[in-house]
């Protein structure tokens, strides 16, 4: 806490065995203080520190009694501790990812914030034992780091500026400029930046908090982010046929799997959802040929050993932006049942009844499953491997379905064209319906036309005679580098629901991208 209430008295001689003795008496909200010095000169200048202080209306810190800024002073400390401090703090209420993405952001930003290069270890060995060791509790905790890289913590706790620098505007700048690079040296994607950005401010926040800085260093500098595209690239957005290619490829190479991206496509789940799902949360169709339904109660995300409070490399968490209880059902249309069924029967849950857990060994060989979730590079190969066999080599190199999770959006898209509500859309895939128009805008087709109308009826026009664009034939189609049988020029299509809708058309990269 801190005060105006401050009282300071004259210097106070005292005699000692051997000369003298200077104190120098002052009270802080009534609590009296003391320091005593060896010569009247010192007593004198320390004392004339606490008036000048007074009389210019600075704060006293009520735990000390000195002014701020002294207070500060004395109990300074170094960026490197302060970033310790700082995951010490966030640690236990964190989840694992979490923990690894201010790891991250620490390990990124403290290369920039050095009092000296003198004597650094190398970038590798500096990055390793800040991302393994430092900003690691677990780690950190159990002792000391590992015998190759204990010179590079030892010159790290030496070596880093002290905070109190962090209120020079332009070692500001610099960090920020460094959270915006990749470890390579390019530009990282915006949605990184604003990530580590964040993790960043928080850590200048807790400084502040402690009373270590007077202000948010950040508040000094003009630095301006790079603006997020939150709107999806229609061009990623792969329409029925294509999505029915790819996933018949899938169930050639990996029969496992077809199911697991079924899901993505079919319900709209995110990876981690299809990870979580358990043979009891889906529900049988009532009848044959109907629909059934996924009753979702969380995700399985995997964040490497060392991260989470266990030794397990994946962590189970809540519905994204819902409550750790939440549920959130979601229909399962007929394709998805029948690929739902054949994998339950061809495939049993895992021990803790999971649908989609490990089933491979070295060099691809079914094995026993232990019930371990499938990992990343497992399906994101196999889906490479199923895009690389199905797409041309002009929809291989644009972003056409290039992640497992663009089927997700290729799903609420079509939702969306087929002209089921918007707030059912969002229920359905766990967004707010701000977030669903924000995103998924670009992707909905058809309306134009039909708002153009209804303008030209409000103005009372005649309405204008229907210009229907020639159809795209083989030829137009190869010109544009796609491949006749998955070519769709805005045009009507009956999918495996029976439903009649719009889809997008599919694009190469030498097409117009959003």
């Amino acid at each position: 806490m801190s005060t105006y209430d401050v009282r300071v008295y004259g210097i106070q001689k005292r005699q000692l065995t051997k000369g003298f003795s200077y104190g120098v008496r002052w009270k802080v909200a009534g609590r009296p203080f003391r320091d005593t010095f060896a010569t009247r000169a010192l007593a004198e200048s320390f004392r004339s520190k606490l008036v000048v202080s007074q009389r210019e209306g600075v704060a006293f810190d009520e735990t000390s009694g000195l002014p701020e800024p002294m207070a500060r002073a004395l109990n300074a400390r170094s960026w490197y501790e302060h970033a310790v401090a700082y995951v010490d703090m966030k640690w236990p209420r964190a989840s694992a990812k979490h923990r690894k993405g201010i790891a991250e952001t620490l390990a990124t930003v403290t290369p920039a914030l050095l009092a000296t290069d003198r004597g650094a270890p190398s970038d590798k060995a500096l990055r390793a034992v800040l991302y393994g060791w430092a900003f690691n509790k677990t780690r950190r905790d159990a002792g000391e780091p590992p015998a190759h890289l204990a010179p590079a913590a030892r010159w790290l706790q030496a070596n880093t500026v002290d905070l109190a620098a962090l209120t020079h505007a332009a070692l500001v700048r610099k960090a920020l400029d460094t959270l915006a690079l990749r470890m390579d040296g390019a530009p990282a994607s915006p949605s990184t930046i604003a990530r580590k950005r964040a993790v960043f401010s928080g850590a200048l926040k807790y400084a502040v908090e402690l009373r270590l800085l007077d202000a948010h260093p950040m508040s000094l500098v003009s630095w301006t982010a790079p603006k997020m595209a939150d709107e999806i690239d229609r061009g990623s957005v792969v329409n029925p046929d294509q999505a029915r290619a790819l996933l018949a490829e899938v169930g050639r190479a990996v029969p496992e799997l077809e199911a697991f991206f079924g899901c993505m496509y079919y319900a709209a789940l995110r990876p981690e959802e299809v990870l979580h799902l358990r043979e009891d949360e889906y529900e049988l169709p009532a009848q044959r040929g109907g629909w059934g339904v996924l009753h979702l109660t969380g995700s399985t995300v995997a964040v490497g050993r060392g991260w989470g409070d266990g030794d397990n490399t994946a962590e189970d968490r809540g519905l994204k932006h819902r409550a750790k209880s939440a549920t959130r059902d979601v229909p399962v249309p007929p394709p998805l049942v029948r690929l739902l069924d054949r994998h339950v029967k061809e495939y049993p849950p895992g021990s803790n009844g999971r649908l989609f857990v490990t089933r491979r060994g070295p060099g691809g060989r079914y094995v026993p499953t232990a019930g371990q979730p499938i990992p990343n590079n497992t399906y994101g190969k196999a889906w490479r491997d199923a895009r690389a066999r199905v797409l041309t080599p002009a929809q291989q190199r644009s972003p056409l379905a290039r992640r497992p999770y663009d089927l997700r959006h290729a799903a609420v898209s079509l939702w969306l064209n087929a002209g089921v509500p918007a707030t059912q859309v969002a229920e359905w895939a766990g967004h707010s319906v701000h977030v669903l128009m924000r995103v998924y805008a670009k992707c909905v087709y058809g309306q134009e036309e039909a708002a153009r109308r209804r303008v030209e009826a409000a103005l009372g026009l005649p309405p204008a005679a229907d210009a229907t664009p020639p159809a795209a034939d083989e030829s137009t189609a190869a010109a544009a580098g796609l491949a006749p049988d998955t070519t769709r020029l805005a045009a009507s299509v009956t999918d495996d629901l029976g439903d009649t809708h719009v889809t997008q058309p599919a694009r190469s990269s030498g097409l117009e991208r959003d």
